[in-house]
């Protein structure tokens, strides 16, 4: 009987845990963090940023490090905000498949660390798209909940 009660209770927290705004925002900010960061270098370090857009092959340089810093602040806001969410995030998580098979390819590199550090990169950025996915799908199946709670009341009343 305790085990149940203690479930229960572990439950009750997970739940409140999970249904708290605060704590969404916070997790939505962490995976937003380097579409937030990266960006600001880039304004801060314009030189470098069309530098890094020279360096992929990406021209004109302007016109790309500009597209880059705004897409990736917009995209932020807009998940951060809860406006068009899924699509920011398949948008993010679209980009940043992009430019990681752009920028991390570690296939090509020989044997040894600087190789195994590329692949970990490349991993934790496939990671990272597979959260915007989860975040897109999430965002999708809320708003289909929250349509079919709307159809129900207006026609239970």
């Amino acid at each position: 009987m305790q085990a149940n009660t203690n479930s229960k209770s572990e439950a009750e927290v997970l739940k409140a845990f999970g249904a708290s705004r605060s704590v969404e925002f916070i997790a939505l900010l962490g995976l937003c963090s380097a579409y937030i960061q990266g960006p600001l270098v880039k304004i801060f370090d314009f030189n470098g940023a069309m530098a890094e857009m020279d360096h992929f092959g990406l021209r004109p340089t302007m016109f790309f490090a500009v597209a880059v810093i705004v897409f990736e602040l917009a995209m932020s806001a807009l998940i951060l905000a809860g406006v068009f969410r899924w699509a920011a995030a398949l948008a993010l998580a679209g980009f940043t498949l992009f430019a990681t098979f752009l920028a991390v390819r570690f296939w090509e590199l020989p044997q040894g660390m600087e190789r195994s550090m590329a692949m970990n990169t490349f991993f934790e950025h496939l990671g990272l798209a597979g959260a915007f996915v989860l975040v897109a799908l999430y965002d999708l199946r809320g708003k289909a909940a929250e349509d079919k709670r709307r159809v129900h009341n207006t026609h239970s009343t």
